[in-house]
């Protein structure tokens, strides 16, 4: 048996559907994002997987039983299904331990276990108020684990986040899988965030899922140019880009990313209109013609330069 069943749901708000008849199935421990623009759907999906927001059809079933919304409920949500917003709110005025123990479902040593995982350990007797954004955030995870739930739903947790929190959070959500086998879903705008931790994407678009897959499928092989453009940058397949390059027809690819190309000793002839340093890579901009195409490259390359240019 899965561990999540979505099945027909939707959503109306003053006539126009917010989620419109979303099916999908979730397995224990598979690792499932959800990608799509703002205004999209994804917060409340995840609201009415976790039994906060009640959908005008379908139905949730967790472990095969349906998930019941905050209209049949008195006290609104699921006890095995945690859902964390991005905006996260602590109390003032209490110690992260109060805070915490006021959640707490587990014994001591699996508590302490979640503490160590999540990074709070050490912040346990701070007062709420004297907390970062990341310690905070990292806090709110710690006090959704001790619930104990089964699954944990992550609604964009690296917002507002600097680079520094953002690498620890992630770390601490690949030790909850790993360690807590808690199984997540996970909602956030940053490609590198969906792509690197996935197993599968479900991509929403005006409240209708409109591809799923494996991580190297949404990027590589996008059904609309929505799709394509969430996940980075690309260049249209056209005809004229068929012709400089004729492998593309019968790989039946619609999109092409800037990592399909590379720079050879023959090819077709190419000049760069512009460079960006991206850390790992260099961003170039390159013409052909009236074509322009983005690429990346370990080298560097000024603007003017001409190279060869071919498919991987």
């Amino acid at each position: 048996m899965s561990l999540l069943n979505v099945s027909g749901i939707s959503k109306k708000q003053d006539e126009e559907y917010l989620l419109k008849n979303i099916n999908f199935i979730q397995e224990i421990s598979q690792k499932l994002a959800i990608a799509g623009s703002t205004g999209s759907g994804k917060t409340t999906l995840l609201k009415i997987i976790a039994g906060l927001v009640q959908p005008d059809a379908g139905e949730v079933l967790f472990e095969g039983i349906r998930v019941k919304g905050p209209l049949e409920k008195l006290l609104p949500g699921h006890t095995q299904i945690a859902y964390l917003s991005q905006h996260f709110e602590l109390r003032n005025h209490y110690r992260v331990e109060e805070l915490l123990q006021m959640a707490n479902k587990l014994s001591s040593a699996d508590a302490e276990m979640v503490y160590q995982i999540c990074r709070v350990d050490h912040l346990l007797n701070r007062w709420s108020d004297e907390l970062s954004g990341g310690e905070r955030q990292r806090i709110s995870f710690a006090r959704a684990l001790v619930t104990s739930p089964q699954l944990l739903l992550l609604d964009e947790p690296f917002s507002n986040l600097d680079a520094i929190h953002r690498s620890i959070l992630k770390s601490v959500i690949n030790d909850i899988e790993k360690q807590l086998n808690t199984t997540c879903i996970l909602v956030s705008h940053d490609p590198v965030d969906l792509l690197s931790w996935a197993d599968e994407i479900i991509i929403i678009d005006k409240g209708k899922i409109i591809q799923r897959g494996r991580p190297e499928e949404v990027y590589y092989f996008p059904v609309t140019e929505y799709a394509a453009a969430l996940f980075g940058k690309y260049t249209v397949v056209s005809p004229e880009l068929i012709q400089l390059f004729p492998s593309l027809k019968k790989d039946n690819r619609r999109f092409v990313r800037p990592a399909d190309f590379k720079i050879s000793s023959s090819g077709v002839q190419c000049s760069v209109t512009s460079v960006s340093f991206a850390g790992s890579f260099y961003e170039i901009e390159a013409g052909i013609g009236k074509l322009k195409l983005t690429l990346a490259s370990n080298d560097y390359y000024k603007e003017g330069d001409r190279f060869f240019l071919s498919l991987k």
